[in-house]
């Protein structure tokens, strides 16, 4: 009883509450669950307001968020949604399957592309709501794997102005990578053993969150995932960026890719093999020398506001290339992404 009451109620603290601290921010917070035939997702919208009123403000575009493994939308990551909604855009973010909120055994990816399509459910019900508005998809580490099967997957050319990536998880480091040997054993008992906590974690925490009161806060998160990874779910990691590498050279739409140099969970070598080898004309790469994997939420705060600034910088622009800026005419705007992409 004692180490639950210790346990903050939001990641800022037990107070204010949620529509205070929202409101002091500058944003609109939203939450909801949508269905999908693969179990229900935990969503939640970030729309920004006017500080003074309360109003809500004209957004520039949609941005769909996908946090990354073990985590949730509705802690720490959010901080990532609240600063691109004071931006101008509306940011919609959904806990992945089998995370957060969700549905689905706790952190069991043993099928990526259930978990892809359920996300990409939810986002594509909101794109078409808003078929004018530029619209771009974020992904933090293994969410961004969710992220790129979601592009990848979506059945119409043109939806997606552009991909935000944040230390994508396209490469495995060798000392993190699931033994071949073990796999294979686990594979001989015919799937009874796809759900077992039985892999080594490495200390990826460790490895990804550079600042001790960040790691203190996201290590308080009551949603997050502490037990070892499941055996299916590393196999299926394993075998989704042996995919993604072969297939880069699908990816078209603009992108920013953005990784640590002292990454020890995801390796940067996946952010240069996207770059080298995607087919898109619009493509930007950015290492950041000495930081670790949370390049958002788990560096030092002078190291997340310069990444913050490079995104900011970067969506900006492609809103302005993309899009055009007197807003209603949206009969030009759906032109424009078909002659774009």
């Amino acid at each position: 009883m004692g180490s639950e009451a210790t346990v903050p109620r939001f990641f800022w603290g037990d107070s204010p509450g949620e529509e205070e601290y929202y409101a002091s921010q500058g944003v609109r917070n939203a939450q909801s669950y949508f269905a999908t035939p693969h179990g229900r997702l935990y969503t939640q919208s970030f729309h920004p307001i006017d500080r003074a009123t309360g109003e809500l403000l004209p957004v520039k575009a949609l941005v769909f968020m996908t946090h990354g493994y073990g985590s949730d939308a509705g802690w720490l990551f959010q901080k990532i949604a609240i600063a691109y909604a004071t931006w101008g855009y509306k940011v919609y973010c959904a806990d992945l399957l089998g995370h957060g909120r969700s549905d689905g055994i706790r952190c069991y990816l043993g099928d990526m592309e259930s978990v892809a399509t359920a996300s990409l459910a939810f986002c594509l019900s909101v794109r078409r709501e808003h078929p004018s508005l530029p619209a771009f998809l974020f992904g933090e580490s293994m969410g961004a794997a969710a992220t790129l099967l979601m592009y990848l997957r979506t059945p119409e050319p043109g939806v997606w102005t552009g991909l935000i990536f944040s230390a994508p998880l396209f490469v495995i480091p060798d000392d993190m990578k699931p033994s071949r040997v073990r796999l294979f054993l686990y594979g001989l008992l015919f799937g009874l053993a796809e759900t077992w906590q039985a892999m080594p974690d490495n200390k990826m925490v460790g490895k990804a969150i550079k600042d001790p009161e960040r790691l203190r806060i996201i290590a308080s998160n009551p949603r997050r995932y502490t037990g070892r990874p499941r055996v299916g779910t590393m196999r299926e990691l394993a075998r989704i960026c042996d995919y993604f590498q072969a297939n880069f050279d699908k990816v078209t739409a603009p992108f920013l890719t953005v990784h640590g140099t002292d990454d020890g969970v995801t390796s940067p070598a996946g952010s240069r093999l996207l770059y080298d080898k995607a087919s898109s004309e619009d493509k930007t790469l950015i290492l950041y020398e000495g930081m670790y994997h949370s390049l958002i939420q788990g560096e030092p705060e002078e190291n997340s506001q310069r990444v913050l600034a490079d995104m900011r910088a970067w969506i900006h622009e492609r809103v302005r290339r993309y899009a055009i800026a007197d807003g209603d005419n949206s009969n030009k705007v759906q032109l424009l992404y078909r002659s774009t992409h």
